[in-house]
């Protein structure tokens, strides 16, 4: 990297700190505002009479649970309804209906926040499944989770309660409130920069060469906004957020880069806000900022020092990186996508050299916490922070405390349980691939398109990308295959849910005790001491439990 590209990267890299400082505040107390709010809007209120819903009426946490998965369930039957009509459906464009094994992995990519897709977009759906299924779970998914997140908040600030809220209410208020609002104006910003929004089909078109090509088309703006707003990735099309129809120019990419992030950063703000104290907002702020830092860095510094003729005479390892953007415009989406749980790439991660390429599956090996997904970052940052608490507590000989809450034996065995739950699907899913003949033998004819080393890296990183709900992928995997698509889809549907049901435990056994008061020995846990410990704990759990396989992949593979 040039001193010129280097400075280039560094003014991009300030300018996107300063829009998402200047959003912190008014997003996250916009958000807090959202869900301690007493009224309801007219809409809301016609929804709740729709739907049956007292939106004055409290859950516990079991019945907080019951709505998540009832809402989840049907939403899995819906998307998958749809595609398997999809034939009869109008704007199919005369596409058949998807495989079952397909079918059952999209929908359940969708519900779960993934969207991890085993096919060609625009060449398998029509653009009413894209709209009235995909579209529609961009948005709750991503308000499901911020309801999860909502929901664990509470537990922290609510005192003797047998109640965290109401889950129809948080879901309605998230979607109509937050995600809504927000698509609109981010999809009429990407329309200004020339992202398409039709419904035109298949246009036919006489290339420079005199060959007829089919260019789709599509209501692509709408669903790219919501699709970077909810952390949900995928793509209109197949060469997702580096097609010129779905990012345009430069701009639009940090542009969407800034809609992965504003909210997920924003909700530490509410987070303060909810408990009382904006200093617990900053600290977990603070840890999920240094670890982005710290991971684009060393992303950046991999690619930019790749070995070899070709990527010296390019200044960085440029295969897979789209030139409008640069080095450090991929790196950096990149970063976002994976850190973020949003999956959308605008460079291709299985051309990153091995290091580089590890970095991304780091990132989501981490739970996707600096800053995660919307919700599902914030709520998994906390998991961690009861985790270090507990940690900070047996080294000081002081009983555990969070926010003025006890961290006792049930409290600390449903985070562990939290910790355990991806690392064992990403292990197991990848183990079970070449353990069982039949299977392996599936994978490695057909799935895999570079053996050895890299092979076992793409399919590690397609487990990795399904339990923590990413949808990114290692491009040379093909993973439309009746095993993947379902153990994919099996990962996805464990690695959202089990853990929703651990953190909304965590947030009915915090939310029954009362507060005690703060003496000498309880540990503050809004100063820098704290933050260290956060962070040190987040990053000693992902490396204790994932540096093994990372040796035989991707370690391997940069150190040969």
């Amino acid at each position: 990297m040039t001193a010129e590209q280097f400075w280039f990267a560094v003014l991009q890299a300030g300018a996107l700190a300063l829009l998402l400082a200047l959003a912190y505040r008014p997003v996250g107390d916009y958000i807090a505002h959202v869900y301690t709010s007493a009224k309801d809007l007219a809409v809301e209120r016609g929804t709740y009479r729709l739907i049956g819903v007292d939106p004055r009426s409290a859950q516990t946490w079991q019945a907080y649970l019951r709505g998540v998965l009832l809402f989840s369930f049907v939403g899995v039957v819906v998307v998958y309804a749809l595609q398997r009509l999809q034939s009869f459906l109008p704007y199919a464009l005369g596409l058949s209906a998807p495989s079952e094994p397909l079918a059952f992995n999209t929908a359940v990519s969708f519900v779960t926040n993934t969207n991890w897709q085993s096919y060609s977009p625009e060449l398998t759906l029509g653009y009413t499944v894209q709209f009235a299924g995909l579209a529609v779970q961009n948005f709750v998914s991503a308000a499901v989770g911020i309801a999860v997140a909502i929901a664990l908040v509470r537990g922290f600030a609510y005192r003797r309660s047998g109640t965290i809220g109401n889950f129809w209410v948080d879901l309605v208020r998230g979607t109509y409130r937050v995600l809504l609002p927000f698509s609109v104006i981010a999809a009429i910003v990407l329309l200004a920069g020339g992202v398409i929004q039709n419904f035109a089909g298949f246009t036919d078109v006489t290339t420079v060469a005199g060959a007829t090509q089919s260019i789709p088309g599509g209501p692509v703006a709408s669903q790219e906004a919501i699709k970077l707003l909810g952390t949900n990735g995928g793509g209109f099309f197949n060469a997702n957020s580096s097609h010129p129809f779905e990012n345009p120019a430069p701009w639009t990419s940090m542009f969407e880069i800034f809609l992965m992030l504003v909210i997920p950063f924003s909700l530490p703000r509410a987070f303060g806000r909810i408990v009382g104290d904006d200093r617990q907002g900053y600290a977990i702020l603070a840890v999920m900022a240094g670890i982005f830092l710290a991971s684009l860095v060393l992303v950046t510094w991999a690619e930019a020092a790749a070995g070899g003729t070709a990527p010296q005479l390019a200044g960085a390892a440029m295969e897979g990186k789209e030139t409008r953007f640069g080095l450090f415009g991929s790196t950096l989406f990149g970063s976002t996508s994976t850190l973020t749980s949003t999956g959308a790439v605008n460079s291709m991660h299985d051309s990153y050299t091995a290091l580089g390429g590890m970095m991304p599956m780091i990132n989501m090996m981490l739970g996707e916490i600096a800053p995660g997904g919307v919700g599902s970052g914030l709520y998994g940052m906390l998991v961690i922070a009861v985790i270090a608490v507990f940690v900070g507590g047996l080294l000081i000989g002081r009983t555990p405390e969070y926010l003025g809450k006890k961290i006792g034996p049930r409290e600390i065995k449903l985070a562990s349980l939290y910790i355990l739950v991806t690392p064992i699907l990403v292990l197991v899913g990848t183990a079970l691939s070449f353990a069982i003949p039949a299977v392996r033998s599936d994978v490695e004819t057909t799935s895999i398109w570079n053996p050895g080393i890299h092979g076992l890296s793409e399919v590690l990183y397609a487990f990795t990308s399904a339990a923590n709900n990413n949808g990114s992928a290692f491009a040379g995997l093909t993973a439309n295959t009746p095993w993947l698509n379902t153990a994919l889809g099996v990962a996805m549907l464990l690695g959202r849910f089990v853990p929703i049901v651990l953190v909304l435990a965590l947030a009915g056994s915090l939310a029954a005790q009362d507060k005690v008061p703060s003496t000498v020995g309880t540990l503050p846990t809004h100063r820098p001491q704290f933050a260290g410990l956060l962070a040190g704990v987040a990053v000693i759990i992902t490396a204790l439990t994932y540096f093994p396989v990372l040796t035989l992949g991707p370690l391997a593979e940069g150190l040969s």
